[in-house]
């Protein structure tokens, strides 16, 4: 359900703490933004920052970083081994959870309009974001350096995508724009020998290598796309690695990068002994690697979050050199860690909350709860099919059932945390001021909008139960015929989940004026509500007559 988008804004400084505090203290006062990461080289004069939040906190305080930056860092008395051209000298979005590189994309857009608007720097768009081929590269961009730039800014070629074509001497100009995540990772060898780790980087990384055959040049290409890779020894580890760059997890993730340098290290008579993960991963890729190892072992990959996540790092042996703590390590944990969440109560603890005087969590949590219960019994059916005897036929239909229901089941749980947290945000916008005309005017305009979003919360879990039932209905269908009354219960949750979201849809939009959102909102509500009755009556109707 939470959007999450990473910003790596990288700054012309690295020595003095005073601006780099400075710059934090900016990022760490945007609401929902978490600051995880300042990294300074001195030799590099550069610090890198990463911080991750929602859209639009991260757009701000994006905005508000590089401001900050502006007025702080005079690039000419600048110097510093690292390539730049400006105060900031590069800005990237990188889409983290549940959102898309073509929102990142507008992310990055509407950051660098408003950085060349408001602050007069130039601003080039790049990789994804960028409005021509040939500034897709970055060190296109940046080429001529910061030495080079009042020159580059007097080209037409080089005219700046937002902001006056005018050198300005004391921030430069800043690259905004949008990548896909970068997940730095290297692999163990049982060998100090630098050049056998380098001789594996060469065989696996995209570009390859240029060897001679027969006097002529000839390149070969790597087995990997969207890798980079180099080999080095690490004295302290005791060990040489392959080190590499995963460009885009989604094209060559790690688990792939771990088995393809295990083969070909088998082959120069080596050993993969385990891997380190240098910063931080999407959850995302750790799952898919525990998913991987699972189906490798012919079980089921639809197990929950935490056995995929253990699966993984044992596999990839990710412990091997330092503990590996996913809190730390994996972005979505490290967020959340700390934050008090309903679903982290005990089963009784919850019941109790909800049982206080306390009007939140009410009836809308508790519907998100019957939805992640639903998609956990389906997920459940689903995995006791997965090698049973005589159903073999369906043990892939059911691995794909099992997962679906494991990604229901988080996103209704996240649910139960949202419905109470949009119906508190409703409480505070009634708890504003409101006695002059002008705070009744804001007062009703900050109360109508928590209340749609209010609203919003329950059409989403209305919306998600009928995917739910779609997982149901196949595991009812092809399941293991002796878990049927447990996918009837999933149905009939499910059922639950969505006529108690329809109620809290009902009941906030009756204090709304918005006459066409309210109309719109009702119907598509309605239209929800009689197609997850009619699909739950049909699944339960027929469990019943196979029972029978």
């Amino acid at each position: 359900m939470k959007k999450i988008v990473e910003c790596v804004p990288n700054f012309s400084e690295g020595g003095d703490s005073s601006v780099l505090n400075a710059i934090s203290a900016e990022i760490s006062m945007v609401p929902d933004v978490v600051l995880l990461d300042v990294d300074p080289g001195k030799a590099t004069n550069r610090a890198v920052f990463t911080f991750v939040g929602p859209p639009n906190s991260v757009a701000e305080a994006a905005f508000r970083a590089i401001q900050r930056a502006a007025d702080l860092i005079d690039m000419r008395k600048h110097r510093g081994e690292h390539p730049r051209m400006g105060a900031t000298d590069v800005c990237p979005f990188v889409p983290v959870s549940n959102v898309t590189m073509e929102e990142c994309v507008e992310i990055a857009r509407k950051v660098g309009e408003r950085v060349g608007r408001e602050l007069k720097i130039p601003v080039y768009l790049y990789e994804k974001a960028a409005s021509k081929p040939n500034r897709r590269s970055l060190a296109n961009i940046r080429e001529g350096e910061y030495e080079g730039l009042e020159k580059k800014l007097a080209d037409p070629e080089w005219s700046p995508d937002f902001g006056p074509a005018e050198f300005k001497a004391r921030s430069g100009a800043t690259a905004v724009g949008a990548r896909e995540f970068l997940i730095a990772y290297n692999v163990n060898l049982n060998t100090r020998d630098k050049k056998l780790a380098h001789e594996i980087a060469l065989r696996i990384r995209e570009t390859g290598r240029t060897q001679k055959t027969n006097g002529e040049k000839i390149h070969v290409p790597g087995l990997l796309p969207g890798v980079r890779a180099v080999g080095w020894t690490i004295a302290e580890y005791g060990c040489a690695q392959v080190s590499i760059n995963l460009l885009d997890y989604h094209v060559t993730p790690p688990h792939i990068a771990f088995e393809t340098c295990r083969e070909e290290a088998k082959k120069l008579g080596l050993r993969v002994t385990g891997s380190e993960l240098v910063g931080l991963i999407p959850k995302e890729a750790l799952l898919m690697a525990g998913r991987y190892y699972l189906d490798k072992q012919g079980k089921s990959p639809g197990l929950p979050e935490s056995e995929l996540a253990h699966i993984a790092i044992r596999s990839l042996g990710l412990s091997e050199l330092s503990p590996f703590d996913v809190r730390q390590k994996v972005i979505e944990y490290k967020i959340s860690a700390g934050k008090e969440s309903l679903m982290e109560l005990t089963t009784r603890a919850f019941i109790d909350e909800v049982s206080s005087d306390s009007p939140a969590p009410g009836g809308g949590s508790v519907a998100a709860l019957c939805g992640a219960l639903s998609a956990a019994l389906g997920a459940m059916v689903a995995n006791l099919t997965v090698g049973k005897k005589g159903l073999e036929s369906n043990w892939n239909a059911m691995k794909s059932s099992a997962v679906m229901g494991q990604e229901l089941k988080e996103w209704f749980m996240d649910a139960v945390d949202e419905d109470a947290a949009a119906f508190n945000r409703v409480m505070e916008a009634f708890r504003k001021p409101g006695k002059s005309p002008e705070e009744k005017k804001i007062k009703e305009q900050q109360v109508g909008q928590a209340t749609k979003e209010a609203t919003e919360v329950p059409l989403r879990v209305l919306e998600h139960s009928l995917r739910v039932l779609g997982v149901v209905a196949e595991v009812a269908q092809k399941g293991n015929p002796n878990s049927l009354s447990d996918a009837g219960v999933a149905a009939l949750c499910a059922r639950t989940c969505a006529e108690g979201a329809y109620l809290n849809v009902l009941i906030n939009l009756s204090s709304l004026k918005d006459a066409a959102w309210v109309d719109t909102t009702r119907r598509k509500a309605t239209s929800l509500r009689s197609e997850v009755v009619e699909k739950s009556t049909r699944i339960v109707s027929d469990i019943e007559r196979r029972i029978l």
